[in-house]
């Protein structure tokens, strides 16, 4: 028989800040003995944590947008709970989705960094990959532990923490995540099969571009404007999780790109016989997507970078706070934690952590140079920035729910580059060393801003810090494991960045690895730098800055190809309505239908980025061909295109109805309990009258 389920509520005073000798106490009480460190919830996170590890790994290669994983999981967690006799704890719910949450925040370090290297040709060995994340990831958590006090409780109602909120919410309410979990599942499996097949056998075009219709065709040969759309669950999910606004400025630098700076740079070099640098052909010869790869991204990457130093600027101030705030919390670590919400792993298991750590940064960094002097400075400067951006990732996560990964690891390799340089360092091996580095740190920096969000959450809920943070360790080997392997094998199926010549195989663009390769490339290497495109960038960044817009986006719109931006744009569409569709019943059932739209959207995303993943596995089977499995209209162009844009209109439909489904059972229910009233009311009436 299985337990009664627990009603949980936090406190009111859970988000305001405290009255003076005033002390919190959390949803489980310090001296209350729950289930936490169970092979059920360190399994659970574990298996959760390669799962979504995967996942976001392609994501972020895809799209440059990686899944958030907690919520998902959190979610998943309580529908666990249901599998056994006994129902799992809020406290071991707290743990699985510690362990598996670190899937999303690690790779998010991974990807700026690692497939760079693969861009730049260098090939990194499987163990190299895996040693980067797995190093940046616990300088992340050790660097962190001691600011846990400060952030954690001392900042109690000041900081409101928007990610860690939601997980709360999601935990505390644990009779809702069983239906949750199941309508989860539901939406991740639908997606994976849909997005498996599209991207990996020839069943319908992925891609509509509808040049089948001549005005279209002739548009796209003449002017150079091309409108591609890329029918897939995966970027459908994202758009609605981004949301209306997002996704339009997204979408509108697309629109900047493809619309405006494509046909004008046709316009203008269609008539010069010569190839213009950096392209390699005459542009009068170039496709609309040769012209886009071989100019305008140049131009998103220069937006991109000056939209991460405009982000650099907005937090120096965070910058300079947290660097004391570190100092202070290292220097009064010792003090103890009498209760069990309060206890942290101890000082000096921190600093042999990060001693052990230290040390496979210098092994690893010693295979790459034999020069003393550059092997101490790279391991300087790793360690210098994994703990000050910790700091400032906390700081930042706890204010705005976003981590400036992009602009620190620019910082990282800017500064990292003129020290080296300074070495005699430069080539490949400096190109290889200086990302080493960036990817270290940027993978620290942000496993620390993940970490700082559960422990808040273990907080309010009554968890053990030091529980929470033996685990993370877990889930850092095991996404480090999962993230390195998946990127080499993405890296044997599809090309990073763009396509090269002679290579057939698909291309991920991975944008912001992408960025990190030029920025590098620019320093340790002779070769000309195509500076006015990127210079023609910034100032398209400064003017959304003085907009108000987040530049950041837009230019991530200007770099990705408009086929990705489009989906995105309708699932924002689609969000938008089932916010206004929530508005207008209101009350709970208008509750309702954002949550259950918020959880379509994630399974969408998640099954969608499993689908491809498979697919790519599947690409290395000896045999494997994409015309194994080919429906008979798949190079119809007329009928394939409209069975692909027809099949994701139906994904639309499910999501609309999906996420009002329950209103509408109860709504019929009402009605046929209405109903039934009448009909018995007037049958007894019928019989007294007789």
């Amino acid at each position: 028989m299985a337990d009664a389920p627990e009603t949980h509520a936090l406190p009111e005073n859970a988000y305001t800040p405290l009255p003076p000798g005033v002390l919190y106490q959390p949803v489980v009480p310090a001296g209350a003995a729950q289930p936490e460190l169970t092979g059920r919830s360190v399994g659970w996170g574990f298996v959760l944590c390669l799962v979504f590890t995967v996942a976001s790994a392609y994501s972020g290669l895809k799209v440059g947008q990686v899944m958030e994983a907690a919520i998902p999981i959190s979610i998943l967690a309580i529908g666990l709970a249901r599998v056994y006799p006994r129902r799992s704890s809020l406290l071991e719910n707290v743990i699985i989705t510690g362990v598996g949450g670190v899937s999303g925040a690690l790779v998010a370090g991974a990807i700026f960094t690692l497939p760079a290297l693969y861009i730049l040709k260098l090939d990194p060995h499987p163990v190299q990959t895996v040693l980067i994340c797995l190093t940046g990831g616990c300088l992340g958590v050790l660097f962190l532990i001691p600011l846990r006090r400060y952030f954690v409780r001392d900042m109690h109602g000041q900081l409101p923490y928007p990610e860690a909120t939601a997980i709360t919410e999601v935990l505390v309410t644990g009779e809702k995540g069983g239906s949750q979990a199941k309508l989860l599942l539901q939406a991740t499996a639908i997606a994976g099969v849909y997005d498996f097949f599209v991207t990996t056998f020839h069943v319908w075009k992925e891609y509509v571009d509808f040049q089948f219709i001549p005005v279209v065709r002739e548009l796209a040969e003449r002017a150079k404007v091309v409108v591609s759309f890329d029918a897939i669950g995966f970027i459908l999910g994202l758009g609605y999780v981004m949301g209306l606004r997002s996704s339009m400025i997204l979408c509108a630098g697309g629109v900047l790109s493809n619309f405006v700076l494509a046909p004008l740079i046709w316009m203008i070099g269609s008539h010069l016989p010569d190839a213009v640098y950096p392209a390699q052909i005459p542009i009068a010869k170039m496709t609309a997507a040769q012209i886009f790869r071989g100019y305008v991204r140049f131009v998103g990457v220069g937006a991109i970078a000056t939209a991460g130093i405009f982000g650099i600027l907005k937090s120096m101030r965070i910058v300079a706070g947290s660097f004391g705030i570190a100092l202070r919390a290292f220097r009064h670590g010792e003090r103890p934690g009498e209760e069990r919400t309060d206890r942290d792993i101890p000082v000096m298991s921190i600093l042999a952590g990060v001693a052990l750590s230290a040390l496979a940064v210098g092994v690893f960094l010693g295979t790459l140079s034999g020069s003393p002097a550059v092997l101490a400075a790279g391991l300087a400067l790793t360690l210098l920035f994994s703990f000050f951006f910790t700091s400032v990732a906390a700081n930042a996560i706890a204010t705005t729910a976003r981590n400036p990964v992009s602009g620190m690891t620019m910082l990282t390799i800017i500064i990292s580059s003129v020290v080296l340089l300074r070495f005699g360092v430069s080539g490949t091996t400096g190109m290889f060393f200086v990302m080493a580095i960036a990817g270290m740190v940027c993978t620290a920096l942000s496993v620390s801003g993940q970490t700082i969000t559960d422990l808040k959450a273990g907080y309010w809920l009554g968890s053990t810090p030091a529980a929470q943070e033996k685990v993370k360790f877990l889930g850092v080997i095991g996404a480090s494991l999962a993230a390195g392997l998946t990127i080499v094998l993405l890296a044997q199926a599809f090309q990073f960045g763009e396509a090269a010549p002679g290579d057939s195989r698909a291309v991920l663009p991975s944008p912001q690895a992408s960025i990190m390769k030029a920025l590098v490339e620019g320093f340790m290497s002779r070769q000309p730098v195509a500076y006015i495109l990127f210079g023609a960038g910034a100032p398209i960044a400064v003017i959304m800055e003085m907009l108000g817009v987040p530049a950041l986006i837009f230019a991530l719109g200007m770099y990705l190809p408009l086929e990705l931006n489009t989906p995105a744009l309708v699932g924002g569409f689609r969000a938008h309505w089932l916010g206004k569709r929530s508005e207008k019943t209101g009350g709970r059932p208008g509750a309702r239908i954002r949550e259950r739209g918020v959880i379509i959207a994630s399974g969408l995303m998640a099954g969608g980025a499993l689908g491809g993943v498979f697919g790519a596995g599947l690409r290395l089977v000896p045999g494997y061909a994409e015309e194994r499995i080919q429906t008979p209209f798949y190079d119809n162009e007329p009928v394939s295109q409209l069975v692909s844009a027809a099949l994701f209109a139906a994904l639309c439909l499910y999501l609309w109805f999906g996420a009002q489904q329950r209103e509408k059972e109860e709504a019929w229910a009402r009605i046929s309990g209405s109903m039934w009233g009448m009909r018995f009311w007037g049958s007894t009436r019928c019989g007294a009258a007789t």
